[in-house]
């Protein structure tokens, strides 16, 4: 049954040939993704099909619209310098109406990307160079938006990283207490609203007109980059959701969050959780390497920052899902955003540890 609608989603896309088969492909929280083949005249090609998950971004159309202006500029950047295009960054398929999606009869939508053979991406780093050409893969991907023309892109998600309304919810989650889990959880309550007056120092920067805003991925788990299985090399930023205006230290952030620690994003065995300085020291001159051709001074002070800030967001964004019951991320076990949000804290306290050896990298570059 799975197969025919998903054979039925796949025909109203500009893709010739004929389909094989859809298996489910990826481990995102957020969307269902497939890889789709198809036979033509003989040749199995791939594509990536998507479907948008319409609860967390709750207006697909312009999320589709931020996604597809973003690609096709920097495409055209690309192929006007004269660079191989194949790989370097993600394609969609038009629809047979021309528009970058389509829409089921069930009000889901749906996407296509042309699929990027012989790369893959990595849950967890397996060396200090993969860190290295991630970071500057995604600092690429910002530098290739600093000159996007046009409106400002949509916000899909308000407020997404905005770490105090993020506390503000996990307040409410705790009063409200839905599931009766606040109880289980104090020390981990303790933990973030005692971070409390971090939360709203970069906002309190821009505003100040001390940091700019900028075109941003807002979601760079290291997984969202691929690596290429030949060269080594970052190629391409996938999961492009989330890309909308922001802050450049959410990107980094996030980076050294997903990137820096030996332990999966879920790992039970806090022991293992670490903040690695030969990666965290990777990441930052990777990320240097491209995104060092804009950033202004006052932005790349607070890049080490960034990491404490955006591991602690997301610990208390996996807390608060806790608290509400598990309805925001996937979960696959009993407790499952309680041991994501435990992870987090704990690589919180290696980064807090670190700080001063941290800033101190950052005066040598």
């Amino acid at each position: 049954m799975i197969q025919k609608k998903l054979r039925n989603i796949c025909e109203q896309f500009k893709i010739y040939g004929d389909y094989v088969v859809a298996v489910p492909f990826g481990s995102g929280h957020i969307n269902d993704t497939y890889q789709v083949t198809y036979d033509q005249g003989g040749v199995r090609l791939h594509y990536t099909l998507q479907r948008i998950n319409h609860n967390v971004f709750q207006n697909p159309a312009q999320v589709m619209e931020n996604i597809d202006r973003v690609t096709r500029h920097v495409l055209h950047k690309i192929r006007s310098t004269g660079q191989e295009t194949y790989k370097r960054t993600i394609r969609l398929l038009e629809s047979r109406a021309g528009l970058p999606y389509v829409q089921d009869s069930e009000g889901e939508y749906w996407r296509i990307y042309i699929f990027i053979e012989n790369a893959r991406t990595y849950d967890v780093l397996e060396s200090v160079d993969q860190a290295y050409q991630a970071a500057r893969t995604f600092g690429t991907f910002q530098l290739d938006l600093v000159d996007l023309p046009g409106p400002r892109l949509h916000e899909t998600i308000p407020d997404f990283h905005n770490t105090p309304k993020r506390m503000d919810a996990l307040e409410r989650a705790v009063a409200a207490d839905p599931c009766g889990r606040a109880k289980l959880v104090q020390r981990e309550i303790d933990f973030a609203l005692s971070r409390r007056a971090d939360a709203g120092l970069l906002l309190q920067l821009n505003a100040e007109g001390l940091i700019p805003e900028r075109i941003t991925h807002n979601d760079t788990k290291l997984n969202n980059v691929l690596i290429d299985d030949i060269s080594g090399q970052g190629i391409c930023v996938i999961d492009l959701d989330t890309v909308m205006p922001g802050l450049a230290h959410y990107d980094f952030g996030d980076m050294v969050r997903t990137g820096t620690s030996p332990a999966a994003e879920d790992e039970r065995n806090l022991e293992r959780v670490t903040m690695q300085f030969p990666m965290f020291e990777a990441l930052l001159r990777g990320y240097m390497a491209s995104a060092g051709q804009f950033l202004t001074s006052v932005e790349r002070e607070q890049l080490p920052f960034a990491g404490k800030l955006i591991t602690l967001e997301i610990g208390v964004r996996f807390l608060t899902d806790y608290l509400e019951g598990d309805v925001y991320f996937k979960t696959h076990r009993e407790g499952h955003n309680l041991d994501r949000c435990r992870t987090q804290f704990k690589l919180v306290e290696s980064i807090e540890a670190q700080f001063d050896r941290m800033h101190a990298l950052l005066k040598t570059l």
